[in-house]
């Protein structure tokens, strides 16, 4: 806090200022129990105000117990940690505009509540006639493993069919070398738990996919981020990060990003793997939109050859969220802990939701299924594309596939105030804050193509717009 701006506020303002700043450095586990709290002297240097107004916070927190004072050694974080609430982390936001609230409400909603702003399709565009087969044929199959838990690796007939699929990508990864997960997230879990240490640091794209930020905060992770441009991170960011903080990790979607839609170039995944290898960066890839598209791009897995590089993907996106089936493919001698960690946590995968997945990868059903959706996610694209233009919103990048689009608000609008103002109206949409580390994109939303297609999103949109503009009108009037 500058000195200017603790000059203006008012002396309980300024001691509770102080005391929100311990508090969420507690409730982040940047401060453990036990811990040495920050002396008065640095604190008023910190904060840019005052020794009494320090004095007097940390005499409120010994009050509620939240720290306690020992003579002659300073003031430390009493008891135990509090437990981990993933609200309380990161930057301070609206409830309405939370990344969280935003995945239970879209997840909650009736069937009166459009949702331009989620990240998934609907269920129509999804090959639910053919998820009922696989499970049936499945049902049928006396040889079927219904029962049991899976093998530690996963249904190794799936993994060789992964093994396959990935190699259409350039990634050269045996089945010995893919371990079946709960999913996508699931997969990223087990990967942090592997590389990751309470405190260490993990760089990420600015924007990125939200859920990101949630799981890392979930492992107690520092986050730090770089700029992504239409090709890719900022390669000068990108290193200044690396020689400024020393990330144990980097994690990021190379094909397809998410919100942004944009897809790596050859000449900057080769720059930041040499970037990597420099500096001991590991990388996790998110591949999850890997059959959305129509011709393959560059993957940092195929150009590194899993020595770095660890991927990990899902069915979720295009078969279907409720069977949940990923995978994470990486280097031979990193196998087995993840397989040790992935029994400790949750005793394995899902038998009977991978049997379904290589049913229907075999018997044609998935393919037909990819050639069919790939066709009307390029036609709700173009319709998406231009309906926002007509509402006058300006189009980062024309993604080559896939279901995002990141648009900027007209007339420096704040993406928050369009979204919380559309609730109203039951349309849930994605500002860009949610995105960032930094809350930089403030006046961008993501558009998922496959949700938008109705006429009440574009009326929500431009009334929402309406109103935003009406009440940014209204503060500068009264500042």
């Amino acid at each position: 806090m500058a000195e200017g701006d603790s000059s203006r506020m008012s002396s309980g303002t300024r001691v509770g200022a102080v005391m929100d700043s311990l508090r969420e450095r507690i409730a982040s586990r940047s401060l453990m129990p036990g811990a040495r709290v920050p002396s008065i002297r640095a604190m008023t240097d910190t904060l840019g105000v005052s020794k009494s107004t320090v004095v007097e916070a940390y005499d409120r927190l010994v009050a509620e117990g939240t720290i306690v004072a020992r003579r002659g050694s300073g003031f430390f974080v009493s008891g135990h940690a509090p437990p981990l609430a993933l609200a309380d982390l990161g930057p301070r936001l609206d409830r309405e505009v939370d990344p969280l609230w935003l995945t239970r409400q879209s997840l909650e909603a009736g069937a009166k509540v459009l949702k331009p702003g989620c990240g998934w399709m609907p269920a129509s565009w999804l090959p639910e006639d053919g998820v009922r087969r696989a499970l049936r044929a499945v049902a049928r199959d006396a040889q079927a493993p219904l029962a049991d838990y899976a093998s530690p690796s996963g249904l190794p007939a799936l993994r060789q069919q992964l093994a396959w699929r990935l190699a259409q990508h350039g990634v050269q990864a045996p089945p010995e070398q893919i371990v079946l997960t709960d999913g996508g997230t699931h997969a990223l879990d087990l990967v942090c738990r592997f590389l990751l240490e309470p405190g260490d640091t993990v760089l990420i794209d600015d924007p990125c996919y939200f859920n990101f930020q949630a799981l890392l905060r979930a492992h107690r992770a520092r986050i730090v981020s770089v700029p992504y441009t239409r090709s890719g991170p900022d390669l000068a960011a990108f290193e200044r990060v690396l020689i400024e903080h020393r990330p144990r990790l980097y994690v990021t979607n190379s094909t397809l990003h998410n919100p942004t839609g944009a897809t790596l170039a050859p000449a900057v995944a080769h720059r930041l793997l040499k970037l990597a290898g420099e500096h001991d960066l590991l990388i996790v890839e998110d591949d999850i939109f890997a059959d959305f598209e129509d011709e393959a791009a560059p993957r940092l897995a195929a150009f590194d050859g899993l020595a770095r590089v660890v991927s990990i993907g899902s069915f979720s996106k295009t078969l279907s969220a409720a069977v949940r089936c990923g995978y994470i493919a990486a280097r031979a001698e990193w196998i087995e802990p993840l397989i040790d960690l992935k029994l400790a946590t949750s005793f394995g995968n899902g038998q009977l939701a991978a049997s379904v997945v290589h049913r229907m990868l075999v018997d044609g059903t998935y393919r037909r299924h990819l050639e069919t959706m790939r066709s009307k996610l390029a036609d709700a694209m173009g319709d998406t594309i231009r309906r926002l233009g007509h509402a006058g919103l300006d189009i980062w990048t024309r993604p080559r596939a896939g279901m995002f689009v990141w648009a900027s608000l007209p007339d420096s609008l704040d993406a928050a105030d369009v979204a919380r103002h559309a609730l109203a109206a039951n349309v849930v949409f994605a500002p860009g804050n949610v995105f960032s580390a930094s809350q930089s994109p403030a006046g961008f939303l993501r558009f998922n193509v496959s949700q938008s297609n109705r006429p009440k999103v574009y009326e929500a949109l431009q009334r929402a717009m309406e109103l935003a503009a009406a009440s940014s009108a209204t503060q500068r009037e009264r500042a």
